[in-house]
């Protein structure tokens, strides 16, 4: 029992994580400074203060709604393993941590679509992009 009541405090760790800094990003629109060492960092997002916030509120707005789906299907999934054998919960949580891992950086390929949608190469607003 003690193994899974670890597995499943680790099997969270991703979409709390998700729900907390998407909430953050969401209100905030990231870190107060442009920089390479916490945020969301990619070569179109640290174009400018615009991109910046643009590109934290989008990616916070996806992590948040994703984290929100994540959270209880994760614990329904660690919760059926209950008293289950070591390598049933090892298996199960390896794959089920695959599963978050993909939602949490799906995102990603959102945001720099919906930035180059927004913002031309050199991080100007296109004409006619909404606010």
């Amino acid at each position: 029992m003690g193994f899974w009541l670890f597995t499943l405090a680790c099997g969270l760790l991703i979409p709390l994580t998700m729900l907390g800094f998407g909430r953050y990003f969401q209100k905030t629109g990231g870190p107060r400074a442009i920089n390479m060492l916490s945020g969301y960092r990619t070569p179109m997002s640290t174009k400018n203060r615009e991109t910046w916030e643009f590109a934290h509120r989008y990616f916070g707005k996806l992590w948040y709604r994703l984290g929100a789906g994540l959270l209880p299907a994760s614990l329904a999934a660690l919760l059926a393993i209950a008293g289950q054998d070591i390598e049933t919960i090892s298996l199960t949580t390896g794959i089920l941590t695959g599963v978050q891992l993909f939602f949490m950086l799906l995102p990603i390929a959102f945001t720099e679509a919906a930035l180059r949608r927004t913002f031309d190469k050199r991080g100007n607003r296109k004409t006619g992009s909404p606010s």
